[in-house]
């Protein structure tokens, strides 16, 4: 008894779809485009096209509204590096550190807690608690701030009543680095947080089975797995405190100068320097992208197990 196989007729066979220039099935070439075109169009009229004006604008030597002068080439960034530009670079930079530093060693702790430490049920609650104050105005919270800083404020008050006498904190480069770190605490905290929650577990258990003290086991696993967020989470602060303007002007006072300021009076001060008003801006722009490109070149995004 034979038995016979059925023919396949190739017609019948369900048609490949035709791969594109990509390589991707189905995928037709405009249909990237229009997905990003939304937000790329954003991106061009908000920061593309403004940062071109910027530094158009910095190679004009002291424009004012309605004058023409002719570009003078580099001199607006060749003025920035005079030694009285320099100091107030120096003590942006300073501040922008100061602040990361400081949010650091104050958000790790909290983000550790919340993320390895407290009830699974509560840490929504917790990070909504902790990041309450950005439901608030940066400029109320500064202004809060001056109110406990100042000679008769709430901290000199406190001192008082032990017997320590009135300091004078407010308007120092020392009431700056206060308001900074209370504004961006939450930002470290959330980013060193999600960092802390993905963290794989039996890697402290299994350094606990091997010996490790509790201290070995920090150093030697949390750390080195929570680097992406240490490094995402210090740039981005970083970042943010560079270019601060609100907390210097407040809490600083005349003498607290910093970058942002410097930029602010250049444009709607008593000098009117446009020109090198936009030099500092592009040179601010780029010390910030070339900080994010070597974090993107550098950083580890996933954790090494």
């Amino acid at each position: 008894m034979s038995t016979q196989i059925p023919s396949v007729n190739p017609s019948s066979n369900p048609p490949v779809p035709a791969k594109n220039p990509s390589g991707k099935v189905g995928q037709r070439w405009w249909e990237p485009l229009l997905l990003l075109g939304p937000s790329g169009l954003w991106l061009l009229l908000l920061l593309v096209l403004p940062t071109l004006v910027i530094f158009e604008l910095s190679l004009v030597p002291g424009i004012k509204p309605g004058q023409v002068v002719n570009p003078s080439g580099i001199a607006n960034y060749i003025q920035a590096f005079q030694p009285v530009y320099l100091r107030v670079i120096g003590r942006s930079l300073f501040l922008a550190f100061g602040t990361t530093i400081i949010c650091l060693i104050l958000g790790f702790p909290v983000a550790y807690w919340i993320a390895l430490l407290s009830p699974k049920r509560w840490r929504n609650l917790l990070l909504v608690a902790f990041v309450l104050p950005l439901w608030t105005s940066s400029l109320l919270r500064t202004y809060a701030w001056i109110t406990i800083l100042r000679r008769s404020g709430v901290f000199n008050t406190i001192l008082g009543s032990i017997g320590i006498p009135p300091l004078d904190i407010l308007y120092t480069d020392t009431a700056v680095l206060i308001g900074m770190s209370y504004g961006l605490l939450p930002y470290m905290v959330l980013i060193l947080y999600a960092s802390l929650e993905k963290l794989d577990r039996r890697l402290l258990e299994a350094a606990a089975d091997l010996g490790a003290n509790p201290v070995q086991t920090f150093l030697k696993v949390t750390i080195p797995q929570s680097l992406p967020g240490i490094a995402a989470g210090s740039l981005l602060v970083f970042i943010t405190g560079l270019g601060d303007f609100v907390d210097p002007e407040l809490l600083g006072g005349a003498s607290s100068m910093t970058v942002s300021r410097l930029i602010y009076n250049q444009f709607l001060g008593a000098t009117q320097n446009w020109g090198f008003g936009s030099a500092l801006s592009m040179l601010l722009i780029m010390a910030v992208s070339i900080a994010i490109a070597l974090l993107i070149r550098f950083g580890e995004t996933t954790p090494q197990r």
